[in-house]
């Protein structure tokens, strides 16, 4: 580094402490990796667990799947567990694994830059500076808020939030309010909001396919039976995966067999909303499972309530106090509420990321986020991603991925510890490609990419680059050791066995299987 400023280095920096950066640091330990620190922007852990505190917040994905397997929760409250349960837990694995030594709050990276005469990562954050070994980026690709350019929205004299980002000082008690979205956030608000506002418009681009939700309190006998007797717990979650596991074929070989589900969801549909105008802007014209399939046991009967517009369109244009649709509806509110999503196909943090070319990761990704086995890309040594792209699920657990990640993550530690010295992996570019190609050759015959719809599962190229086309069963074999042959070997000057001198300032080993 120029000058004579001590820096601070670690082995390395997790950033940000939702599940994938705290199922990291307790990866970490477990390896015996003590010397490392969790980057955590906010003043708490939990990542979009914390940042969504939306009345009605919820999982869509069962409790007892939607924990580690390595820290189960015998005491969950409901079989889909809320908001602030989840949170809870959290914290709990956070205090269990003793990792509060390791996190340091309020302290967001600002900027990453490979250096590579040092072979590590130059980490600026608004807390200081520091140095490391290996980044696992883990901020997550629903971290972000994404707010739609809406002309006329700046002039709008009523109160404009996401979420995300839920204004609770704001009382929407009698008030008008404009619902914008009708994604996974949006229908567990719309129900909860539409008992006390005045009036609610909801504007809707593309009605989304809802299923009932099987929800339920889980009894007291029930967990103190998990508590008592820990591999029913097990049993339980094994179940949960199981069936979603045999679902994958429908979703990822054989669309055509989602009619029934589809079926099932009209039939959902038909007892909640009895207006045939409304049932029709409410019916999807895609395959089911293009997009998300939602639940919920409530969001269809709020939308029939006298007090509630349903917009088949998306918002255009704002007026002072007005809102306007693309098909020129129009209505006065008081407050306009966003749940149009976050930054997936264009996460922030590659901004920030300055790789051994000197361009970022978001440069590097121009024409499409990939990866390689969703973790590292091409350019950026020992920088790892967790949720990278092409790891997200479409019926099933993400903390299944991020475990099967977590795996890779282990024995890539053990792989820089084995060869020794002043070292980095960077994969090669062949490589990223291969592992792209043979995703994106799978993805032709899914839902995602056949059902019809335009999600945001698929980047401004039309290219999903964010779900797995496979089981999680796959994912986690293909993850399960880090092939050295698909990557080089990056050792400092002067280290054993020298080689030319590469794009890194390093010098490059060809290493083998």
């Amino acid at each position: 580094m120029a000058g004579s400023e001590r820096v601070e280095h670690v082995r390395v920096a997790v950033i940000g402490s939702g599940f994938g950066g705290i199922g990291a640091a307790v990866r970490l330990r477990r390896e015996g990796v003590t010397d490392f620190v969790v980057l955590e922007r906010a003043a708490a852990v939990g990542g979009t667990w914390r940042d969504n505190s939306y009345p009605g917040c919820a999982c869509d994905v069962p409790s007892h799947l939607y924990s580690f397997s390595f820290a189960p929760n015998p005491d969950w409250p409901r079989a889909f567990s809320g908001q602030e349960h989840i949170r809870d837990y959290l914290e709990g694995v956070a205090d269990t694994f003793r990792l509060r030594p390791h996190i340091r709050l309020n302290t967001e990276v600002l900027k990453l830059t490979w250096d590579g005469d040092a072979l590590h990562w130059l980490i600026e954050t608004s807390d200081g500076k520091l140095s490391a070994d290996v980044v696992v980026s883990a901020t997550g690709p629903l971290s972000d808020p994404k707010t739609p350019d809406i002309p006329g929205l700046d002039t709008f004299p009523g109160k404009v939030f996401h979420s995300a980002r839920w204004d609770h000082d704001y009382d929407l008690r009698g008030k008008r309010v404009a619902m914008v979205g009708t994604g996974a956030s949006a229908i567990q608000i719309v129900p909860e909001i539409q008992r006390e506002v005045s009036r609610l418009t909801l504007f809707q681009r593309t009605p989304p396919w809802v299923l009932p939700r099987a929800d339920r309190a889980i009894s007291g006998a029930e967990r103190w039976l998990h508590r008592q007797l820990p591999f029913t717990t097990l049993a339980r979650r094994g179940i949960l995966w199981g069936i979603r596991e045999l679902q994958v074929q429908a979703f990822t070989k054989r669309p055509d067999e989602l009619g029934l589900i589809e079926r099932i969801a009209k039939r959902n549909m038909m007892r909640s909303v009895k207006d045939p105008e409304l049932r029709a802007k409410l019916t999807p014209t895609y395959r089911i499972g293009c997009k998300r399939i939602l639940l919920s046991n409530a969001y269809y009967p709020a939308l029939a309530k006298p007090n509630v517009d349903v917009v088949a369109s998306g918002l255009a244009e704002v007026r002072g106090s007005t809102v306007v649709a693309a098909d020129g509806s129009a209505a006065e509110v008081d407050a306009i509420v966003f749940g149009t999503g976050f930054h997936v196909t264009d996460m922030p943090i590659a901004e920030r990321v300055v790789g051994a070319d000197g361009v970022t990761l978001m440069e590097s990704w121009k024409d499409g986020m990939k990866s390689l086995r969703g973790a590292t890309a091409a350019g950026f040594p020992n920088f790892f991603t967790v949720i990278g792209p092409n790891t997200g699920l479409g019926n099933s657990s993400m903390i299944l991925m991020i475990e099967s990640q977590l795996n890779y993550l282990a024995d890539y530690m053990r792989q820089l510890n084995v060869i020794g010295g002043r070292t980095a992996l960077d994969p090669r570019p062949r490589s990223v490609d291969a592992w792209n190609d043979r995703v994106q050759e799978r993805m032709k015959r899914t839902v995602w990419n056949t059902g019809g719809c335009t999600s945001w599962y698929l980047d401004d190229n039309g290219v999903n680059t964010t779900v797995w086309p496979g089981t999680t069963t796959e994912f986690r074999a293909a993850t399960r050791r880090v092939d050295l042959s698909e990557y080089e070997v990056l050792r400092a000057p002067g280290a054993a066995r020298p080689a030319a001198a590469g794009r890194a300032g390093g010098a490059r080993a060809g290493a083998t299987a």
